[in-house]
Order: C-alpha cells, then structure tokens, then sequence
C-alpha cells in the first residue's frame, strides 16, 4: 500500500543539497525563478504577475500536500541552506496505480554541476523506498535536452510523444513521458 502521509514533512540530505518545504520565506526567490524565461523556458506554465501569484502557488502546493496529491522540495545547498536553488517534486499522484510524477526547475546559475540529478536520486529513493510507488514518470517538452539527459541518466526510459496533446499560450506543444520502474 501506498505510503502518502506528508504530516511530518519530510526532510531529504544528499552529499551537497537539502530538500525541504517551501515556504512563503521563500516567495521572492521562487518569483524570480519563475519569471526567468531560461527557467520557464520548457516549463509551460504562466508566469506569475506579482508575488501574490507565488504566494497562491506555496498554498496550492501545501493543499496537494495535506490532500496527499504531491509534495514539493525546494532544493537548498548545504552551506546555504536558507537560500533556494530550485523545486523538485512529486506530483499527480495516482494512489491505485502507486505512480507519480516528478517535476524539477533548478535556477541558470546552478546548471551543469549535477545538482538536479543528485536531487532526482534522492527524491526516487523517497518515492520508491518510503512512499512505496511503482512507478514515477517525468513529462517534459521534446527540445528540453538538458531534462532528456537528466532523466536517462537517473534511468528512466521514453514511454511515449505525443503530438500538439497540450496547448499553452495560444499554441500546441508536443510532449514526451519517461518512467522508470521501482524493480525493488
């Protein structure tokens, strides 16, 4: 059975970062990371306006987390860890088929230094070990390079495109699934 209980928030180390719960501290930060369009850039979600917008964004992701429908981390390093680097998450979790789906932004100034997949690790280890998923899947946008090779490295494979199934900002867009399986 699944274990989705985010009572205790659970608070992940790996060898440089720490994964905690974002909170309203952390608003400005996550504005400006979501209104960077390099960040935005494959991420096909509205930019916020104001950092209301932000605000309304940390109470939705503390309602999925209450609802046991996601769970978001902000990524933090350790010799800063009172300022946020990134977000990865668990989301649209689908209790009878013990399958979730990861979400990620990490901010440009941090690229290329293997934070995300350090990060990625350890929220699969969560997610397989102590949430006891089968399965998680990642959607991305086809020309993301970066998350394509993020995502295989960390073993997922591609399960699917799909052709214009998602239409933002006045457009389709094409999407890819990865998934990698708990063979535990």
């Amino acid at each position: 059975m699944l274990n989705i209980d985010f009572t205790n928030f659970p608070i992940l180390y790996t060898e440089r970062l720490i994964l905690k719960e974002i909170t309203d501290k952390d608003a400005s930060i996550l504005f400006e990371m979501r209104r960077d369009p390099d960040i935005m850039k494959y991420i096909d979600r509205p930019i916020p306006k104001s950092i209301e917008d932000i605000h309304e964004l940390i109470q939705k992701m503390e309602m999925m987390k209450s609802k046991g429908e996601g769970i978001s981390w902000g990524i933090f390093k350790k010799e800063n860890p009172d300022v946020k680097i990134g977000n990865i998450g668990l989301y649209r979790i689908i209790v009878e088929h013990y399958r979730a789906e990861v979400g990620y932004m990490l901010n440009t100034g941090y690229h290329q230094q293997g934070i995300m997949f350090e990060a990625i690790q350890k929220v699969i280890e969560y997610g397989f070990k102590e949430m006891n998923l089968h399965s998680i899947e990642a959607n991305i946008n086809p020309e993301n390079t970066a998350s394509k090779k993020l995502l295989e490295k960390a073993g997922f494979v591609r399960e699917a495109y799909f052709k214009e199934n998602y239409f933002f900002n006045g457009r389709f867009i094409d999407s890819e699934i990865y998934s990698l399986l708990n063979k535990d």
